[in-house]
């Protein structure tokens, strides 16, 4: 427990950070979710509306750094390419 005033801040810091945070990764995760059924469903239309969709929620997550900049840009890059190989 914090025993001195900074302290008590950073911990009211770290609390609704962490909130904002949890947010952003499962608002993240919900729209990489979204795009992935879409592949699933066959519908590359569906695909490609639901990853212009995602894709800044994926860079606002990288920008926050709750997901590393490299890994949301492979992310949308595979997501991309997983779409464009659709017949």
């Amino acid at each position: 427990m914090a025993s001195h005033k900074s302290a008590e801040k950073r911990a009211r810091q770290t609390e609704r950070r962490t909130a904002v945070n949890t947010n952003r990764r499962s608002r993240l995760r919900g729209s990489v979710k979204k795009v992935e059924e879409a592949i699933a469903s066959g519908d590359k239309k569906a695909a490609m509306a639901a990853l212009r969709a995602a894709q800044p929620d994926i860079q606002r997550g990288a920008k926050a750094l709750v997901v590393a900049p490299n890994a949301a840009a492979r992310r949308v890059s595979r997501l991309n390419a997983r779409i464009k190989a659709m017949s």
